[in-house]
């Protein structure tokens, strides 16, 4: 099993960049698909992004191609959400997940580990 802290939400402007990183504990770090879920009020949790272990296979969310970036670095044992051009629609709280997979899953369902998430706000 891992464990993961999510770290770097906060609050930004439309039009701008956040990044957001997961750390995880745990030897087997590199074993694991990693995504990224996040859930605004009133709604329910979706995909945004995710990587398989060796961070070359990557998916997005149709809502967030082409502005966000999964990445992962398994010797520091941390992955990352690169986010530009945020819109106010992408306020959410941001999950950290990971799952015992070999090919990327975009269903919350297959993933066993989950961070606590980090706030994201976007003002207009």
């Amino acid at each position: 099993q891992v464990q993961l802290v999510e770290s770097g939400g906060g609050l930004v402007q439309a039009g701008g960049s956040l990044i957001l990183s997961c750390a995880a504990s745990g030897r087997t770090f590199s074993s694991y698909v990693m995504g990224w879920f996040r859930q605004a009020p009133g709604k329910e949790r979706e995909f945004v992004a995710a990587t398989n272990w060796s961070g070359r296979s990557t998916k997005y969310a149709d809502s967030v191609k082409g502005r966000f970036t999964i990445s992962r670095d398994n010797a520091k044992n941390t992955v990352y959400l690169q986010m530009n051009s945020l819109k106010p629609e992408d306020t959410a709280v941001y999950y950290c997940a990971a799952a015992q997979k070999y090919n990327i899953v975009v269903t919350s369902t297959y993933y066993d580990q989950w961070g606590q998430g980090t706030q994201v706000t976007v003002s207009s």
